[in-house]
């Protein structure tokens, strides 16, 4: 017993020493001090030559001003960067760890959350720049996916779901207003619409987008999923699936891989419908060469869904300090503008205006959105993300029913 005793506290011991350890964002020169010379792996998607490109350009800054190194270790799949952390905690790798930085929301976020792979809570909002975030009129900044965020990511950017097609080719008139009507659509224009095969960030959200709407009632998916009652809950989602996989792209023997295969399968012609996350995706497609300037965007009137992209540092990371001041430079009101700008990436900012000085205001409202860009106010009602379980059952019951070259 006392040696049970003993180890109990030796563990507690251990623990508080690991907390102490973690450097404070309130004494930011401490942190700032610290972080000098510091290298921080930052484990982000590395699909996007424009997402790239900008962090290249944040890198650049970090160096110059904070004397920070900024390493990019591109991922196909986030899962991918959590697993590392799973693996070196299972082999007792408690510090000195390989992922200093993850971009993050949703099921990852959940998964490193239950399992304590996460630098202690509050860090996020101690972050000096925290002071311009918009909490009180973008909820998912504090709700990832349902999940309570405290303090453990800090926000980066925000996300909703929005159609594109190019009125070279389809006329306006015909575009579909809901997933209803979207199946409608595809039936009486076969292999013209697809979607990125699950798991996908972008496929499994169409998934979720099929089975809001369609869901008797949509405030079970704000729940954990339910074994006893997934067939029921899904069974409109399958069955408009089972409809609309004989009408798709290549009748549904192949999926695009994510959403930079769809955008280029809308260039070349292959696909008149496809949809992304970013409101500002087309207006920066046409932007960067990569859409043509017919390309315009759309969004369902009762509602797509929305939510929020954040950074997290793992409990284990070895640049703990030059991870804060990267997730702060992110967060700041320059590097925001320059991410919402079309021609860098198009991706909409966790910030307020009205906390920013004039100066910074500035900088947003000197921005040109794009032809393609639909204001606000057009964009429609947000619908919630489901708890992040539906999206891990959702992906294994399509690749059982769907999977391709598994």
């Amino acid at each position: 017993m006392k040696r049970l005793l003993l180890a109990a506290i030796s563990l507690c011991g251990l623990t508080l020493q690991a907390l102490a350890g973690n450097p404070d964002p309130a004494k930011w020169d401490e942190v700032l001090a610290e972080a000098r010379g510091e290298t921080v792996y930052f484990n982000a998607w590395g699909g996007s030559e424009n997402i790239n490109a900008y962090l290249e350009w944040a890198g650049g800054e970090l160096q110059k001003r904070y004397g920070v190194k900024l390493v990019q270790v591109k991922l196909d799949d986030t899962a991918n960067a959590v697993a590392k952390v799973v693996a070196e905690k299972a082999a007792g790798r408690n510090d000195n760890g390989t992922v200093d930085l993850i971009w993050i929301n949703g099921e990852n976020f959940a998964a490193m959350k239950r399992q304590d792979l996460l630098m202690s809570p509050g860090w996020a909002e101690k972050l000096p720049d925290w002071k311009y975030v918009d909490v009180e009129n973008k909820p998912t900044i504090r709700t990832d996916f349902t999940v309570p965020v405290e303090g453990l990511e800090s926000p980066w950017g925000m996300a909703k779901l929005v159609f594109f097609y190019d009125t070279a080719r389809t006329d306006s008139a015909s575009l579909p207003k809901s997933a209803k009507e979207l199946l409608a659509w595809a039936k009486a224009h076969p292999g013209r619409f697809s979607y990125p095969q699950p798991p996908d960030f972008m496929g499994l959200s169409f998934l979720k987008q099929v089975l809001s709407e369609l869901v008797a009632d949509r405030s079970v998916l704000q729940k954990p999923v339910d074994e006893a009652s997934f067939d029921q809950v899904t069974a409109p989602l399958f069955a408009y699936l089972d409809e609309l996989k004989p009408v798709l792209w290549r009748a549904g023997r192949a999926y695009p891989q994510n959403y930079p295969a769809m955008k280029q399968l809308l260039a070349d012609g292959e696909l008149d419908i496809i949809f992304a996350f970013n409101p500002s995706e087309a207006s920066s497609g046409i932007a960067n060469g990569e859409l043509p300037d017919t390309v315009r965007s759309f969004t369902f009137p009762a509602g797509t869904l929305a939510n929020t992209h954040f950074l997290a540092i793992p409990y284990n990371a070895s640049a703990k300090a030059g991870a804060l001041v990267t997730a702060n430079f992110l967060l700041s009101p320059e590097a925001q503008a320059r991410k919402q700008d079309p021609k860098v990436w198009g991706d909409p900012t966790v910030l307020s205006m009205t906390k920013l000085d004039a100066s910074d205001r500035a900088r947003f409202e000197a921005l040109d959105l794009g032809v393609a860009t639909l204001k606000p106010d057009e964009l429609g009602p947000a619908i919630d993300e489901p708890h992040p379980s539906w999206m891990v059952r959702l992906e294994a019951e399509w690749k059982r029913r769907y999977g391709v070259g598994d």
